[in-house]
């Protein structure tokens, strides 16, 4: 179905709306996608509007559905993603919509997912319903990125952050870290931290800042914490494995690990993974691979250097947050942010579309998404 310029100008600013309405459920709906709703009468007013809130909860065309009762018979309906039409943790939307007597239904994109992918829209078309498609597409796709390569790849989001002072160190020569950004940036990496599925540290990380890697205060999800340490070496005294029995801890090793350190860990109550492959890089495949498959969304890498050099020259960063402090540390042998074996030429450097670059805390805060 075409909509007539009239009813894509109208049909735009509703659109709009819906995705406004879908950014709601950022970190409480995952693995879910994102989804907004708007119904509309055939008087052009608005008479319902939804979005999913939380994982398991009904669905944002239910939502909009339920306030918009008797007056979504003959309306139209404007939703960021394909309705549903299979059993899952809730009723199929579809059913709802074709109950409710809706019109039109103006979606969009198509859910990739398989069980969904067209069928949904067809079930609409055979009931008799007008169906349109693509309706600010890219928006939607933006919003449910992560998502969406999770279905199509079976792999998370990957999520680098790191602070660094002006001259581009992770730390001063002696390896002191404490404190480059400010107060006010780590609350935005703890604002983070609360809305991933994982977050990830490589050993050194782990052994220099003995760190919890949790949010404080909590937000709306509890991130599995990640350590990557080829040799199982973790200490039993650090924050980590002391705290493993109540935020759940997961340590990826190499199955040249030795086993008492492994079994150490695991009396700690560590889950420990081992993963496959010869050489990093086929390691850290192996660990996304299996993170997906466990339905994790968003990763954020914390670093270090080496883990993000590995994810640098992997080219599996998708997004990136970074903290630039005032600050100058010098230091030939002072670290920086992405070791890795880099790039030959400046053109083949990985950059970012239409970062957002804003001061916090006086640190200069840089955010985007990576080029594809």
């Amino acid at each position: 179905m075409h909509l007539s310029t009239s009813d894509f100008d109208f049909s735009t600013a509703q659109m709009t709306r819906a995705l406004e309405l879908a950014e709601r459920g950022r970190g409480l709906v995952e693995p879910n996608p994102m989804v907004g709703c708007v119904i509309v009468d055939d008087q052009g007013q608005i008479v319902g509007e939804g979005f999913h809130a939380q994982f398991g909860a009904a669905h944002a065309e239910v939502e909009a559905l339920k306030v918009a009762g008797r007056r979504a018979c003959g309306a139209t309906m404007v939703v960021t993603l394909e309705p549903c039409c299979h059993h899952g943790k809730t009723p199929p939307c579809t059913k709802a919509i074709i109950h409710a007597g809706v019109k039109r239904v103006i979606a969009a994109m198509r859910d990739p997912f398989s069980r969904a992918a067209g069928v949904g829209l067809a079930e609409l078309q055979a009931a008799g319903i007008e169906v349109a498609v693509g309706l600010l597409e890219a928006q939607s796709r933006e919003l449910n990125a992560p998502y969406l390569k999770l279905i199509e790849t079976g792999q998370p989001w990957i999520i680098a952050k790191w602070a660094m002072t002006l001259d581009g160190k992770l730390a001063t020569q002696c390896g002191d870290s404490q404190w480059i950004s400010s107060h006010a940036s780590r609350a935005i990496v703890h604002a983070l931290r609360g809305r991933v599925d994982a977050i990830i540290v490589g050993r050194g990380t782990a052994l220099a800042d003995d760190p919890l890697l949790t949010a404080r205060p909590a937000g709306p999800r509890v991130a599995t914490r990640v350590i990557v340490d080829t040799h199982a070496s973790l200490s039993s005294d650090s924050q980590l494995v002391r705290t493993a029995r109540d935020v759940p801890l997961l340590i990826a090793v190499a199955g040249t690990a030795p086993d008492v350190d492994q079994e150490r860990l695991r009396r700690a109550g560590c889950e420990v993974l081992v993963v496959d492959g010869f050489d990093s890089a086929s390691r850290l495949n192996s660990l996304f691979a299996e993170l997906g498959r466990r339905l994790l969304t968003n990763v954020l890498v914390e670093g270090g250097a080496k883990l993000l050099g590995s994810l640098f020259d992997l080219r599996a960063i998708d997004e990136v947050h970074v903290f630039i402090a005032p600050k100058i540390a010098g230091g030939e042998q002072a670290p920086s942010p992405v070791a890795g074996v880099g790039i030959k030429r400046m053109s083949e450097a990985m950059r970012l579309v239409d970062p957002q670059v804003t001061t916090v805390g006086g640190d200069v805060y840089v955010c985007g998404r990576v080029v594809r």
